[in-house]
């Protein structure tokens, strides 16, 4: 079937890199306390599930080039000796065969690709949401394949998600897998290979006064106050599901919730791919759309961030999509009045 030996893979890389994640939490993050500001756990991680997934993935597809967030410059010279073991030793320990420094390096560093519109490359988030991730909370390793411009496989991996949503404190990790045309799917987490996947769909919402939000702990990426603007102009009184990271798109995808906005922070600020590659693909696989603020799909071909794209990013059940964007876009225009 289409790509289903890059489907296998994904899932390998995304499973080993959330187990580095994992044990990084649990050795650094539960045991050392840690300041605020401190954030070299999440670095080590980072860099850690970037070298895991970039190892793989040139192993069974060595021609393919990768989009990534991290290089490796920190870690160089002197000054990144420190980091640089920790990282080594990390990636050691979810590796088959053990690398050295320099292969570790050259692995984060495969991620250097410039992206656009020909041709086969990967997208890697190797921590989305990382004060969900020192918090304990929500985070997600995010690997896409974008082929010709179009994402066409995404994986997310969310270590912290309940498998349940109605079980909170029931068993955590869930993995989504979307291939274009085949459907999205989840399945647990740690599980073997034998696991078996779940269909997802989006909730079957008709009317936004049923609908629920999926918004961010913390209003860093999206301005509450127009979220709460929007959610008056569409009757939404039901509490916001709040967590960080591509969670969100998961939480829409099986149905948790129905909505999300991110709307632009500033006139600036231009998303990037690895941030939207899986969830997108995994939400229009599962029946929602994902759109900018003016209700345009995503355009993946335009190099590392959606720069051909208005701005933004809404993600909806199908059948709200529409009052969704209106209401954003009413609210963004009284505010430039």
């Amino acid at each position: 079937t289409y790509l289903a030996k890059e489907r296998a893979v994904a899932i390998e890389a995304v499973e080993r890199a959330s187990k580095v994640c994992q044990s990084v939490f649990k050795r650094l993050v539960a045991e050392e306390t840690l300041t605020k500001n401190d954030k070299s756990p999440v670095t080590v991680a980072d860099f850690g599930a970037q070298a895991v997934v970039n190892s793989i993935l040139e192993k069974h597809f060595p021609q393919d080039p990768i989009v990534g967030e991290e290089d490796s410059k920190d870690l160089q010279g002197d000054q990144g000796r420190a980091l640089r073991e920790k990282v080594v030793e990390l990636v050691n320990t979810a590796t088959q065969a053990p690398m050295s420094t320099n292969e570790v390096l050259r692995a984060i560093d495969r991620g250097q690709y410039a992206g656009g519109p020909k041709g086969r490359h990967w997208t890697l988030d190797p921590i989305d949401g990382t004060k969900g991730f020192l918090r304990g909370e929500q985070f997600a390793v995010c690997l896409a394949l974008i082929i010709d411009g179009k994402v066409r496989l995404g994986v997310l991996g969310c270590p912290n998600l309940p498998y349940e949503m109605d079980k909170p404190e029931g068993e955590r990790g869930v993995l989504m897998v979307a291939v274009e045309g085949q459907g999205a799917f989840q399945r647990r987490l740690s599980a073997d290979s034998s696991e078996s996947e779940t269909p997802i769909r989006v909730a079957d919402v008709a009317d936004t006064k049923d609908a629920v939000f999926c918004e961010s702990v913390e209003s860093g990426h999206t301005s509450h106050g127009d979220n709460a603007n929007i959610a008056k102009l569409l009757n939404i009184t039901k509490p916001s599901v709040r967590m960080d990271s591509q969670c969100k798109y998961a939480a829409i995808a099986r149905g948790d919730a129905n909505i999300m906005l991110r709307l632009p922070s500033s006139s600036t600020y231009v998303e990037k791919i690895w941030d939207h590659g899986a969830g997108n693909i995994i939400i229009s696989e599962a029946g929602g759309r994902v759109g900018d603020i003016n209700g345009n799909p995503l355009d993946f071909s335009a190099g590392r961030t959606l720069r051909a794209n208005d701005g933004g990013v809404i993600a909806a059940s199908a059948k709200i999509f529409d009052a969704v964007i209106q209401a954003v876009q009413t609210t963004l225009a009284q505010k430039s009045e």
